[in-house]
């Protein structure tokens, strides 16, 4: 199996663009928002648990009605509960699946929550890619259309930045730099991911 490779950062932090990056030099990425997107998908029997238990309202058109869904589990912790235990198993095994089918040197996934989430315990290194805290917002709220109330709420809701740069083996640093330069970053940080075999 490839060397496995965390990476995550707070909201706004340029994950994305990282591991766009990492994509265009055919690194394997394994997405864990893409993967938990998937096992609801239509035709899941996930998605057939979660019409029984929500209720027809929940589907349109045969798939899930995110919004409505957030609302509820936002709205209840109960209902919140039972829709992670049964989605956090599966989420799992078929990343796991995924991340056991990559080849290459090593294999990169990425999760925004993969310390709260307990991700980690997965991955053999961990890369954070970090970002100034007044940046973020500005980014985040003008990239998600959201009020700064909401994204230093989703903020707040993520593992405290400090932390989260003690965990980590490697920091990307993107408060301020240019794409060109986070190219370079991403590059660099390849041929030392490379060499860890």
């Amino acid at each position: 199996m490839s060397v496995v490779i965390g990476l995550t950062g707070g909201i706004g932090s340029g994950k994305s663009t990282v591991s766009g990056l990492f994509k265009a030099l055919n690194v394997s990425v394994i997405d864990a928002d893409v993967v938990a997107r998937q096992v609801v998908a239509k035709g899941q029997m996930a998605l057939k648990k979660i019409h029984d238990y929500f209720g027809p309202d929940i589907l349109i058109e045969g798939e899930l009605n995110r919004p409505k869904l957030r609302e509820i589990i936002f709205a209840d912790p109960e209902k919140k509960n039972w829709l992670n235990k049964l989605l956090h198993p599966l989420i799992r095994e078929q990343m796991l699946t995924q991340l056991a089918d990559a080849k290459g040197d090593y294999v990169i996934l990425e999760a925004p929550l993969l310390f709260e989430n307990k991700l980690e315990t997965y991955c053999d290194y961990v890369v954070v890619v970090d970002i100034d805290e007044q940046v973020q917002v500005k980014r985040a709220s003008a990239r998600d259309n959201n009020s700064i109330e909401q994204i230093k709420a989703i903020i707040n809701s993520q593992i405290e930045r400090q932390l989260r740069l003690q965990k980590a083996n490697f920091v990307i640093e993107n408060s301020t730099i240019s794409l060109l330069q986070l190219e370079k970053s991403v590059i660099a940080l390849d041929k030392q991911l490379r060499a860890l075999q």
